[in-house]
């Protein structure tokens, strides 16, 4: 069993899958705070359009998680989300109180650390980056090679 778990060849699948499952999670706060479903923001509203920083943070939210979830462009998308996630923990939460526990930052603790993860390791598995690049590769290794006449 050890040698299955420490295997480079399932550590794709399993990126690929911890991808999909944090933006989708990620995602969907940032649907909940723009458009109320799922709960909504703060006990079942929206976020007033514009305002800083929760409705930018729930489009980055959103955005970020909808391209992760895909693998898009997930290693930007991971950058800025870790990065809205951090300023989330310092500006809202720490101040309450030093301790994600104490001051409710857990989530925005967790994913600034899951999405700064994605962006050194890429989308893993399953992604649509995967799939453009490979896709890329196979066009340039078919076009045959042009040779360009020299002028004499």
């Amino acid at each position: 069993m050890p040698g299955r778990l420490n295997s480079a060849t399932a550590q794709p699948y399993v990126l690929g899958l911890f991808r999909m499952v944090v933006g989708l999670l990620f995602a969907c706060h940032g649907a909940a705070s723009l458009f109320g479903v799922l709960g909504g923001a703060a006990g079942g509203g929206t976020i007033d359009a514009g305002t800083w920083p929760g409705w930018y943070a729930a489009v980055i939210q959103l955005v970020g998680g909808g391209l992760v979830l895909l693998g898009l462009g997930t290693r930007a998308a991971a950058v800025v989300s870790s990065g809205s996630m951090a300023y989330a923990y310092f500006k809202v939460h720490q101040p309450g109180a030093l301790w994600p526990m104490e001051n409710g930052g857990e989530a925005s603790a967790m994913f600034c650390w899951a999405f700064l993860l994605l962006a050194f390791t890429g989308s893993g598995a399953f992604g649509l980056d995967r799939l453009l690049a490979r896709r890329t590769s196979e066009q340039e290794q078919a076009a045959p090679e042009r040779q360009t006449p020299v002028a004499a």
